[in-house]
């Protein structure tokens, strides 16, 4: 009883920062989702307007609607990730279906001479971004997880500041040290009673410190499973102003909810080595709220030719993670499974200010037969930021980025073809690496097409929607420099139902 009631005192206590490049990575990145007519054409809405997620790309776009509507989509994401790491492959795939947008236009005429012909209002909910993924990665590596803790400790962390002190609980040491200590200092905790690393000598002021594992190579198996997602709410109003000028903004709300959860296990030690198994385990749970803006306009050069433009404002994340390890080997201490999963720290809510980005957009209509549309966006990724600035471990974070990052390109050609009653569509998008030197992120390229048939009162839509990248998967922030290269494909296939009013 006296463990539970001391963990639930601690459990307000707040660690030092953890957040880095990856999470602003994450959360700045939107994926394409929607209704199936918008993946089934890549996205390619700018100029276009007249579906509910085109308002992502241009606001305006809800004023192209003729009459009020609702319409509501699912889609099955299927993820195929193939892993290479020190020459090994092996693959992994995840499979699921979710209930990814539902929202609904009302479309009010002027009923007199004014040249504000129409006003629309219109909300939206639009999943931007699945987590649902999973990693499986083995090898034969020179590089063991003990290189990890050597890290956080050798050089920097006083043996004397990670020792339990009499009559404390080796939990609550743990997650007193993080609290008041920081992170790196629990780190060294943790793999000091985890038996993977011991202090030089018997100076309880040391800050050198040794690996207990003896091996030439180790054998690792490591699995990365996340789940979770980025959504959007639109509240959105626009107007025609006479016949060929479409006007609109855009308040969005985002919610996010991330769970990850790595663990490696290290085997093929030396023969006599003190050490012959590790396992090392961490949950991370992330969840929050964000606001952004968009403000946009389309044009009728003609009857055939339409021009968009929108500015989507940085996303503000109110972001708070909590964080769970596990260890064990065979020189570990005797009660380190106390240290578990149900320990948990909680760190200090945080901001993550992503880039606004930039929309340009053209589209030819050829009648009641087709359309043919192209969206360029630019957004400046080295302009992302953790806050508060003040914050040292955030401001390093931040000239990472800075140095890092670089300004993203990419673009989204689709089309559509009318046959009666029936629609053929096809889609491409490129997205560039948000990376200065083009490696960690590969470029995105991406292929759809779909197929829609319009009862009049109503319409249904299906779409196919396939993206693929590569990634270099780094295990570990530190000590396994070694990234695993990962193909990723994503395979969407999404249903949409429209009901017009």
């Amino acid at each position: 009883m006296k463990r539970y009631l001391t963990f639930i005192v601690l459990l307000a206590c707040t660690v030092a920062s953890a957040q880095n490049l990856n999470d602003v990575l994450r959360y700045s990145q939107e994926n394409l989702q929607g209704t199936a007519r918008f993946q089934g054409m890549g996205g390619a809405f700018g100029a276009l307007g007249g579906d509910l997620s085109a308002l992502n790309i241009n606001p305006a776009g809800s004023a192209v609607f003729n009459n009020s509507q609702f319409t509501v989509s699912g889609s099955n994401y299927h993820t195929d990730n193939t892993a290479t790491y020190f020459g090994t492959g092996r693959s992994a795939n995840e499979n699921n279906f979710n209930l990814n947008q539902v929202g609904g236009v009302f479309v009010f005429k002027s009923r007199n001479d004014s040249d504000w012909k129409k006003m629309a209002l219109a909300i939206n909910y639009d999943m931007v971004q699945s987590f649902d993924d999973e990693y499986r990665i083995s090898g034969t590596s020179d590089q063991g997880i003990d290189n990890y803790f050597l890290n956080y400790a050798d050089g920097v962390v006083p043996f004397n500041s990670i020792l339990i002190q009499d009559g404390e609980y080796i939990e609550n040491a743990y997650l007193d040290i993080g609290a008041y200590q920081g992170f790196t200092d629990q780190q060294a905790f943790l793999g000091y009673y985890g038996g993977i690393i011991d202090p030089v000598g018997e100076d309880d002021t040391t800050t050198d410190y040794i690996r207990n594992a003896s091996y030439s190579n180790v054998n690792q198996d490591y699995a990365r499973y996340t789940s979770g997602y980025n959504s959007k709410f639109n509240l959105n109003f626009a107007t025609q102003y006479q016949n060929n000028l479409y006007l609109g903004a855009s308040l969005n709300f985002h919610t996010v909810f991330y769970d990850q959860f790595d663990e490696i296990r290290e085997t093929g030690y030396d023969s006599g080595s003190a050490i012959q198994r590790t396992d090392f385990s961490n949950f991370l749970h992330t969840e929050g709220s964000g606001f952004s803006f968009n403000l946009g306009a389309i044009a009728k050069v003609n009857q055939n030719i339409r021009v968009g433009g929108s500015y989507q404002s940085p996303t503000w994340y109110r972001l708070t993670d909590d964080l769970s390890q596990r260890i064990n080997s065979d020189l570990a201490d005797s009660e380190i499974n106390f240290i578990n999963h149900d320990i948990i720290n909680l760190f200090e809510e945080y901001t993550i200010k992503t880039p606004a980005k930039l929309t340009g957009s053209v589209a030819l209509i050829f009648g009641r037969d087709g359309l043919l549309s192209f969206d360029y966006d630019y957004q400046d990724m080295s302009q992302a930021e953790l806050r508060p600035t003040s914050d040292s471990s955030f401001s390093t974070v931040n000239s990472e980025i800075a140095n890092n990052l670089d300004g993203v390109s990419s673009f989204r050609l689709g089309g559509e073809y009318r046959i009666e009653r029936v629609s053929l569509r096809a889609g491409y998008r490129f997205e560039q690496s948000p990376y200065a030197d083009g490696n960690n992120i590969g470029d995105l390229n991406a292929y759809s097409g779909g197929i829609g048939y319009n009862f009049g009162g109503s319409r249904l839509d299906l779409a196919y929607n396939r993206t693929e990248r590569d990634y270099n998967l780094q295990l570990f922030d530190t000590g396994l420099p070694t990234p695993a290269l990962i193909n990723k494909q994503n395979t969407n296939i999404t249903l949409s139902y429209t009901l017009n009013f």
